[in-house]
């Protein structure tokens, strides 16, 4: 890293220092590049502070909570106790403790992280501006590792106190006793089956007529059924016309509804986040969704400049940017990489959770598969009774051949579960692959072997008729 008087020249400038930004940043390190690492906000970026570590955390002491409150069929009757804003700081020093662990690591690895608001002056030239006023740094090339942005809706502004983002639920210092959640993606499934567990009265407005309707309509069928069971309720086709107050007036298929609430909650996605930052001055592309536009390399139309995770095409996850980081700094450094993953997993940590990755059955069938189904109920599973977790099933979906095209689960583990299944599909595993796999004894992935089976006509805790 060479200083002068006014700039700083690197191989590598990593703007974002996300999840995919401190990888790329840490790779390119690790590859012997001279790195900087500009961040505007806190390292670890919206999944470390305000996204899947506190959500998944809150969850995790949520589920706590109620599993304790409803284990009397196990002969365990106990009288909890909520701390919630003890719950929020044990949460808090999740995020720090993780927060700095990065921190640490990109020191470790040489990476000079530079806390400001970056924005380009050229295709090879940055400036930053920090607390100490500007910075200018020339870069051989540059990551663009930005993420996103809160979505506003016009007609439900948020005031950060009554109407409020999912950001915000992080720094809540008391419990809502009455919450609305707006929304029906996986943001807004998360939080209302966090506060429904934790003891709030929660209800859903959703546009739609199906929760998550990307994925299989059973997995919607038996997600909502659960939510209701714990005392979640949900308003489809539904929409928060306006607020006044502590009151929302929700249209809703059986007339306008008058909601009084504590806090609502406004789950309507995220948007890329590169305002201000001066891609007028480069030759990035931009297309028509708003995202940037790269080849598998993660390279911009800007030969100098590439872009990875939420603002570029494809699912917006944390995973996919750490593997698209680690592409992009390889590329840097000469090495022969591209992104050319064949599976990516999403995982809804719902009650109960769920997970997917590849093709749903209807997709399959849109590409002209003649294709093979098989289903393992969790009641079925020795497992899921013992743990008294027997809603849910995994549903595997193949080719003719017994390609493996596509798995869904929902139930106890699916976060867990779907690793192996993302490595089948990755390997091009097939059914009997699965089935002819060894697993471990009472355990949720024989749930997945004995899905393959039951495609295969081979299942052995399933009854269909002799052959």
């Amino acid at each position: 890293m060479v200083m002068g008087e006014l700039t700083t020249r690197v191989d590598v400038a990593v703007i974002g220092a996300g999840p995919g930004g401190y990888t790329a940043a840490i790779r390119a390190a690790q590859l012997g590049l001279d790195v900087v690492l500009i961040e505007k906000n806190k390292i670890g970026g919206c999944c470390t502070n305000v996204g899947c570590i506190p959500s998944k955390a809150l969850i995790h002491a949520a589920t706590v909570k109620f599993e304790a409150e409803h284990a009397a069929n196990m002969g365990i009757d106990a009288e909890i106790k909520l701390d919630f804003a003890k719950t929020q700081k044990w949460k808090d020093g999740v995020v720090e403790k993780l927060r700095n662990g990065i921190e640490m690591i990109c020191r470790f690895n040489g990476v000079d992280v530079i806390k400001g608001k970056a924005f380009f002056t050229s295709s090879n030239t940055l400036s930053v501006q920090t607390e100490n006023g500007m910075r200018d740094i020339e870069f051989k090339n540059v990551i663009i590792a930005t993420g996103t942005r809160i979505k506003e809706l016009p007609n439900l502004p948020q005031d950060h106190k009554k109407v409020i983002s999912s950001d915000d639920i992080f720094s809540l210092d008391k419990l809502p006793q009455r919450l609305i959640v707006v929304g029906g993606g996986y943001i807004a499934i998360e939080m209302a089956c966090l506060f429904t567990k934790f003891g709030s009265r929660v209800v859903v407005i959703y546009r739609g007529s199906r929760l998550l309707k990307k994925l299989e309509p059973e997995i919607s069928i038996t997600l909502a059924r659960k939510m209701k069971e714990i005392g979640c309720e949900i308003v489809f086709d539904g929409e928060v016309e306006s607020v006044q107050g502590n009151v929302a007036n929700v249209k809703a298929p059986d007339g306008i509804r008058k909601l009084e609430f504590d806090k609502l909650l406004i789950t309507t996605g995220r948007v890329p986040d590169y305002e201000g930052l001066g891609l007028d001055k480069t030759k990035v592309s931009v297309n028509t969704e708003g995202l940037i536009e790269v080849d598998n390399t993660m390279r911009t139309k800007d030969e100098k400049i590439f872009a990875i995770g939420d603002i570029v095409a494809g699912p917006q996850l944390a995973h996919k940017a750490f593997r698209q980081g680690k592409v992009a700094a390889e590329v840097i450094a000469n090495q022969k990489s591209a992104f050319d993953n064949v599976a990516i997993p999403s995982v809804v940590f719902s009650e109960p959770e769920i997970a997917t990755v590849g093709l749903t059955e209807q997709e399959a069938n849109e590409q002209g598969h003649k294709i093979k189904i098989g289903r393992m109920p969790y009641t079925s599973s020795g497992k899921a009774k013992t743990m008294d977790k027997t809603d849910g099933f995994v549903k595997i979906v193949a080719n003719e051949d017994g390609l493996v095209l596509g798995v869904h689960v929902i139930g106890f583990g699916a976060a867990d579960l779907i690793a192996e299944a993302t490595l089948a599909i990755e390997m091009g595993a097939t059914l009997e692959d699965l089935a002819l796999t060894i697993h471990t004894h009472p355990t949720m992935p024989e749930a997945l072997a004995e899905a393959a089976e039951e495609a295969l006509g081979q299942a052995i805790h399933l009854y269909k008729g002799k052959m």
